[in-house]
């Protein structure tokens, strides 16, 4: 590949693990509505948008809202997650993430938030990483969600920096594949199995280095 001029970052999962606090919620609202919601449930929601999150979420209960119903109940959730989000401090930012960051920095490596999250703003404030990104493209900035690779492309351009120069973090399935169809090379964050499609995975940014950004 061409040199690497930029990495873009996912932010839940890759940054900190927001995910439980999409589960607690999600379980909460299951709960509401008379039904369990388990972790392995909360699998099938990774990566997708919010709409379809609830979709799935009510096909497990097997319960079918109209549409004014659906909506208050995205609101209810959204609600709890940003209870949840809002007590967030710097402490929970994964581990090994702020000094690989710092490294990229001294390197001269730009660095970009690619993430659907709307709250993204708010998380990378709680967390004091604002600073850390030349670029912040988030879930106000795109239209369509991961397997497109709009969000990613988007932060290419924002960091004018060509595809074939980037290498995407992700922690999610359509999050490499988004990055795959933006033609950039890709590292998975977590397991293997789950990212095969990943150009390498890692287990954590306690394994990464400025060294195996050179392929």
């Amino acid at each position: 590949m061409a040199e690497v001029k930029a990495c873009l970052f996912d932010l839940d999962g890759v940054i900190v693990d927001t995910a439980k606090y999409h589960y607690l919620a999600w379980k909460r609202l299951a709960n509401e509505l008379g039904f369990d919601f388990t972790e392995q449930d909360n699998e099938r929601l990774k990566g997708v948008s919010r709409v379809r999150s609830l979709e799935i979420l009510l096909e497990i209960g097997g319960i079918t809202l109209d549409e004014q119903e659906k909506q208050a109940g995205m609101d209810r959730k959204n609600g709890w997650y940003l209870e949840y989000i809002n007590k967030m401090d710097s402490s929970e930012v994964l581990p090994g993430v702020k000094a690989f960051l710092q490294a990229l920095r001294d390197n001269n490596i730009k660095i970009a938030l690619g993430s659907a999250s709307k709250n993204a703003m708010i998380i990378l404030r709680n967390i004091d990483m604002v600073s850390y990104f030349d670029a912040i493209v988030d879930g106000t900035k795109t239209s369509q969600a991961k397997p497109d690779p709009e969000v990613f492309l988007l932060g290419a351009k924002e960091l004018g920096v060509a595809p074939s120069e980037c290498v995407v973090f992700e922690d999610a399935e359509a999050g490499v594949e988004a990055a795959k169809r933006a033609e950039m090379y890709c590292v998975g964050v977590g397991s293997a199995e789950q990212l095969g499609q990943a150009d390498f995975v890692i287990a954590s940014f306690d394994e990464m280095s400025i060294d195996r950004l050179k392929f």
